[in-house]
C-alpha cells in the first residue's frame, strides 16, 4: 500500500541535487505549528528559506512543483536530547563517544570534537525526518557535570555541527550519586559550589587562575557562558525534589535552566511553569526504572503542557534510542503522549517549535515565511510509526530517503534470490 501510494507522489528523490532551487510544494496539508493546519497550500521554498505558505497560493515562475496531493507537510523535526554522531554502537566502546569516565574534564568537556558526519545513523534519523538535533554528552569525570552538547544539523553532506557549546549538561539522581560520595544533597552542593566559583572566577583577572577552587581553570572557563547566560544548564533529574532544587537554583544563580528527563515533572508543573523552566520528557516513561521514577505516568507531557510548561521529546529511558531509530522512536513516544491527554496540536509542537525555543533556533520548527527551509512531506500522520517521509528538505535541498539499511533490503530481497549474480555485485 505504501508503495502505491509513493508510486503517485508526483517526486522522485533527487539524491544528485547539491543546491537549492526554488521549489512550490502544492495541494499540501500544511502543519505550520505555530498556527491552524492549512489545507490546498502552497509551500514555496527559497533556497534555504520559505518564502511562503498560502491556501490555494499562487506558483512562481521556473519553481520545480512537488504535488503533495493532500499529504501532511511539517517542519523537519528537532531531536531535543541525542547522541546522534556520538554514538554508532552502544555496545562497541571504540563507537561510543558521548562520555569519560575518567581524567580532568568536567563542565569542559565539549563533545563538538567527536561528532562524527559520516555516522550510519544520520541518515536513518533524517529519512524519519529529523533535521536537527541536540547531541549531548553521557558525562564527564567531575560530578555531576556531564559536558557541553552541540546542536547538528543533518544536512546530507558536509560539516553537520551547527551550534557548539549548546547547552551544559549536568546530572541529578541515581546515576551520578556514587561519584559525589553516595549522597544526592552533595551533588547539589557541588553544583553550587562550581556556579559560584565561576562567579567569581569572572571577576578575577583573567592572569590569575582560580585559587583555592575544586575546578580547574578550564572547567571554571567553561562555566562563565552559564553564569552570563548565554548557555543553558540542562539539568538531567526526575525525582521531584531534584527538580524542585533546580527550581531554586535557577532563581538564586539567575541562571537558564532546563529539566531533562523529569519522570516526577508533573508534580512541579505549576512551578515549573511560573518559573519558564522547559522539560525534554521521556513519553515512554511509565514504570519506574529507578526509585527516583517512582511517579511516572504517561500523562507526565499531557499535565506539563496543560500547566504551560514548554515541552520536548527525548526517549532516553532505553539509551539506544539517543542514536539508533532516534526519529522513529520519538514520533512513537509523541504518538503516545497525545493517546494520553496530550492535545494533537502540542505533541507536533514538542518535536520542532518546542525544542527549537528550548535551544534557541530562532528560525526552526515552523513553517512560515523566513523560517529554514527544513521541510517534510509525510505518507501518513506524523504521529504514527507505521506513516514514513517520503519527502525531507534540509536548507532547502531535497535529501534522498536512501540508508545502509534500504541498501542491505533492496541486495538481499527475497525477490533477487534466483539473480544469477551474487549480492555483492548487485
Amino acid at each position: 500500500m505504501i508503495r502505491a501510494l509513493l508510486a503517485t507522489l508526483v517526486l522522485v528523490a533527487l539524491p544528485g541535487m547539491a543546491a537549492a532551487q526554488t521549489i512550490a510544494i502544492v495541494h499540501a496539508r500544511a502543519m505550520p505549528v505555530a498556527s491552524a493546519p492549512i489545507d490546498d497550500a502552497t509551500i514555496v521554498l527559497d533556497g534555504s528559506r520559505i518564502r511562503s505558505v498560502v491556501a490555494h497560493g499562487p506558483v512562481p515562475a521556473g519553481a520545480r512543483v512537488i504535488d503533495a496531493a493532500g499529504r501532511v507537510v511539517t517542519p523537519g523535526l528537532i531531536g531535543a536530547a541525542t547522541q546522534l554522531g556520538l554514538v554508532e554502537v552502544l555496545g562497541a566502546r571504540d563507537t561510543d563517544d558521548q562520555a569519560v569516565a575518567s581524567g580532568p574534564l568536567g563542565p569542559a568537556f565539549d563533545v563538538q570534537y567527536a561528532i562524527n558526519a559520516n555516522s550510519a545513523l544520520l541518515p536513518v534519523a533524517r529519512a524519519d525526518g529529523v533535521t536537527r538535533a541536540m547531541t549531548y554528552p553521557g558525562g564527564a569525570a567531575t560530578t555531576p557535570f556531564s559536558g557541553m552538547g552541540a546542536v547538528i544539523r543533518l544536512v546530507p553532506d558536509g560539516d553537520v555541527l551547527e551550534t557548539p557549546r549548546a547547552a551544559m549538561f549536568a546530572a541529578i539522581g541515581n546515576t551520578t550519586q556514587a561519584k559525589a560520595g553516595g549522597s544526592r544533597a552533595a551533588q547539589w552542593v557541588l553544583l553550587r559550589n562550581a556556579l559560584d566559583e565561576a562567579r567569581r572566577f569572572a571577576t578575577a583577572p583573567r592572569s590569575a587562575g582560580p585559587r583555592d577552587q575544586l575546578l580547574d581553570r578550564p572547567d571554571i572557563e567553561a562555566l562563565g557562558a552559564v553564569i552570563a547566560g548565554r548557555m543553558p544548564l540542562a539539568i538531567q533529574a526526575d525525582r521531584e525534589s531534584d527538580i524542585r532544587q533546580a527550581i531554586r537554583l535557577a532563581a538564586d544563580q539567575k541562571v537558564r535552566v532546563v529539566i531533562l528527563g523529569g519522570a516526577e515533572a508533573w508534580r512541579a508543573a505549576d512551578a515549573l511553569a511560573a518559573a519558564g523552566i522547559p522539560v525534554i520528557l521521556d513519553p515512554e516513561a511509565d514504570l519506574p526504572q529507578t526509585f527516583d521514577a517512582l511517579g511516572a505516568r504517561l500523562d507526565n507531557a499531557a499535565l506539563l503542557a496543560k500547566a504551560g510548561v514548554t515541552i520536548a521529546f527525548s526517549v532516553s529511558g532505553n539509551g539506544i534510542y539517543l542514536s539508533y531509530d532516534a526519529g522513529i522512536d520519538m514520533r512513537e513516544g509523541a504518538g503516545i503522549a497525545v493517546a494520553n491527554g496530550l492535545p494533537y496540536a502540542d505533541g507536533l509542537k514538542a518535536m520542532t517549535a518546542g525544542p527549537a525555543r528550548i535551544w534557541g533556533l530562532a528560525n526552526a520548527g515552523t513553517l512560515a515565511p523566513g523560517a529554514d527551509a527544513d521541510v517534510v512531506i509525510w505518507d501518513g500522520d506524523p504521529l504514527e510509526p507505521a506513516s514514513a517521509p517520503v519527502a525531507v528538505f534540509v536548507k532547502g535541498v531535497q535529501a534522498s530517503l536512501s540508508t545502509r539499511q534500504t541498501a542491505l533490503r533492496d541486495r538481499y530481497a527475497p525477490a533477487r534470490a534466483n539473480d544469477p549474480m551474487p549480492a555483492a555485485y548487485r
